[in-house]
């Protein structure tokens, strides 16, 4: 099998015919190395050249190999068929260098971002264009292999966005940290009134990404919540007019007072008992609780309480192909600042999740895969 990559800088093509890519071959164990051939592209199918690849929390629990479902209880990935050896990495950029024989609107070249978010393509929710809510996902970085890796197959060329004008380290971050904020912003417009105050809980990548977002959409009041002081002053910078530290005592005191009683919505992007309890406490009535965040944990509240105080509760996983156009075209009008973003090889991954793992991260990281070189 043959692609051809183009090298813009050197000013030659060059083909390659092998992929190297960066494998769970133990949850819980340093990633390993893997080279092996590159696939061929079918049908519809693109095949990409990852250049530039994010790294997301979420990574850390498919690596770890489980989720925490509280209780003692756990989803492990084994008993769901995700077995060793595993391509994680959902946050893809990178250059087209082979297409399938059907492929009419991508051609060897383009430069993409790709929707890693992939469904059946036959259900009603994939056919009514909500692929996060179908049953048999195909996800790049979890169902299929992702973007920790020289190359990816992507398995229809409608799902590569033209982030052309954005940086490319940050439109890598924008397939799931960046379309998970847009997507938990949109179901928050429903239940939003003029005057209102929205709390950010946890302002690591996705609570940064959300705050700038916030304030590009123009929404006055943002609430950013953490343990964190650093990180606490990194979203001042994003745009938010409060903030709170979490961890303490008064924290849902504080956190009322911050929206001054009118603490419309929060999104948590933490996702543990500590802070459903933050949010659910300092809502005002008729207010709604996004949960983003999939640290893990369970939560128990006052069935009558709830539909007394009129509260929602809802769950929000990564957002749509629209989400994901909508979301580029409104960052290409420069109206959305960039997280803090770190480069780094892909060798250092394993400390990367590491990192994430313990709290020692700030901002976002992505990998510069362009650089590795594999045999042409």
């Amino acid at each position: 099998m043959q692609t051809r990559r183009t090298s813009r800088r050197a000013g030659f093509f060059c083909v390659e015919t092998e992929m190297q890519s960066y494998d769970v071959t133990e949850f819980g164990k340093p990633l390993q190395t893997r080279l092996r051939e590159a696939p061929v592209p079918k049908g519809k199918e693109v095949l990409v050249r990852i250049t530039h690849s994010g790294v997301c929390h979420s990574d850390v629990h498919l690596w770890q190999g489980y989720f925490d479902l509280g209780g003692g209880q756990k989803m492990e990935m084994a008993k769901i068929g995700m077995v060793p050896p595993l391509t994680l990495g959902h946050e893809p950029y990178g250059e087209v260098v082979a297409v399938g024989p059907d492929v009419t609107d991508a051609k060897v070249g383009d430069v993409r971002l790709v929707y890693p978010w992939i469904g059946c393509d036959e259900c009603w929710s994939c056919q009514a264009g909500d692929s996060t809510l179908c049953n048999k996902p195909r996800n790049l970085g979890i169902g299929l292999p992702g973007a920790y890796a020289t190359h990816m197959l992507v398995p229809d060329s409608r799902y590569l966005v033209d982030a052309t004008g954005i940086d490319p380290n940050f439109a890598a971050t924008l397939a799931c940290a960046g379309v998970t904020a847009f997507s938990a912003i949109r179901k928050l417009r429903p239940h939003f009134v003029e005057g209102d105050a929205v709390a950010v809980i946890g302002c690591g990548g996705l609570g940064l990404s959300a705050i700038a977002q916030l304030k590009a959409q123009g929404f006055a009041k943002i609430v950013a919540c953490d343990v964190d002081d650093a990180k606490l002053e990194l979203a001042r910078q994003q745009g938010a007019t409060h903030t709170v530290r979490s961890d303490t005592a008064d924290a849902r005191k504080a956190l009322a007072e911050a929206g001054a009683g009118r603490l419309g919505a929060a999104i948590d992007f933490v996702g543990m008992p500590a802070t459903f309890n933050l949010a659910y406490g300092a809502l005002r009535k008729g207010g709604v609780y996004i949960i983003c965040g999939l640290l893990g944990g369970e939560a128990s509240f006052s069935l009558p309480i709830l539909p007394q105080r009129s509260i929602s509760i809802v769950g929000s996983y990564v957002g749509t192909l629209d989400d994901l156009k909508n979301l580029v075209a409104l960052v290409k009008t420069g109206s959305v600042k960039a997280p803090p973003i770190a480069t780094a090889a892909p060798e250092k991954l394993t400390g990367l999740l590491e990192d994430m793992e313990h709290k020692r991260s700030q901002g976002r990281t992505v990998l510069d895969i362009g650089s590795v070189k594999v045999a042409a």
